[in-house]
């Protein structure tokens, strides 16, 4: 008598063994990072609360607190750093998931698409945990937590992980064929987005012909647009959330075409340069 695996064939039960599939994936990234998942939000929150201690006491030294935006300081930075680090911790997290030569590949129904959406939702998963405490931490230690409209910072929230998202997809499908290349890509883009986002200031306040500097970066405009979300008294004049949809979805369907081509030549020696 043969062993036989029974699959659903159904597209109802594809569906939900692919969802299975990836929460399974997911639970093992956020683990991979560090054998105790407490210590791993730990760490990703000391992070967070460095950022912003080290910014609050520059901001406090330079004598610009007053010249931002009136409001909750500790709002302003938040705004700024975590969707800053959420943006290029997602990046990050797709560009480290596992390729079509990874061993993880041989074993069915496991696939490239299942990896690269687990490891973006992992970074997701501890960036809103931690996002979470420290709003938590500040709200009860601090002063009371108020977002002029709540709605509007969490979508912008998503854009930024979204966007970090498609990016790491487009360089995860050219990080065989140059893999030295792609590993500096990303550090210089990180390093660049710590002026391009904009996290260190407002658009309002630049002279125009500086916008054109960092108008290119889809991270500059959602910090812009969360702040005005968050702010009521903040109207955002040179940046919209459109540009950054409209990227991410392109971003997004070249890095799938990138993807599926690169499966298509893949092999087992190039883990080499992995």
């Amino acid at each position: 008598m043969k062993f036989r695996q029974n699959y659903q064939r159904t597209t109802i039960g594809i569906i939900l063994n692919l969802a299975h599939l990836t929460y399974v994936t997911t639970v093992r990234k956020v683990r991979q990072a560090h054998g105790n998942a407490f210590m791993a939000l730990v760490m990703n929150m000391l992070q967070a609360v460095m950022f912003i201690v080290a910014f609050y006491f520059m901001f406090t030294v330079l004598g610009t607190r007053r010249s931002l935006i009136r409001g909750d300081f500790v709002i302003y930075l938040i705004t700024g750093i975590f969707l800053y680090l959420t943006h290029i911790k997602a990046l990050g997290a797709v560009l480290s998931a596992e390729g079509p030569a990874s061993p993880m590949m041989h074993h069915a129904p496991m696939n490239t698409v299942v990896a690269i959406a687990s490891s973006a939702l992992s970074a997701l998963y501890i960036q809103t945990l931690s996002l979470a405490m420290i709003l938590l931490g500040v709200h009860t230690i601090l002063n009371p937590v108020h977002f002029d409209y709540w709605p509007g910072v969490l979508l912008m929230y998503l854009g930024a992980w979204a966007s970090g998202c498609a990016l790491g997809m487009v360089m995860l499908a050219l990080k065989p064929w140059i893999p030295d290349l792609i590993s500096i890509i990303q550090t210089v883009y990180n390093r660049a987005n710590m002026l391009a986002s904009g996290k260190m200031f407002v658009a309002n306040a630049l002279p125009s012909f500086m916008i054109q500097w960092f108008d290119w970066n889809p991270l500059f405009h959602l910090i812009d647009q969360a702040r005005g979300f968050a702010f009521n008294n903040y109207f955002p004049h040179y940046t919209n959330w459109q540009y950054p949809l409209y990227f991410t979805i392109g971003f997004m369907m070249l890095g799938l075409m990138g993807d599926f081509y690169t499966r298509k030549h893949v092999s087992l020696s190039w883990m080499a340069n992995r």
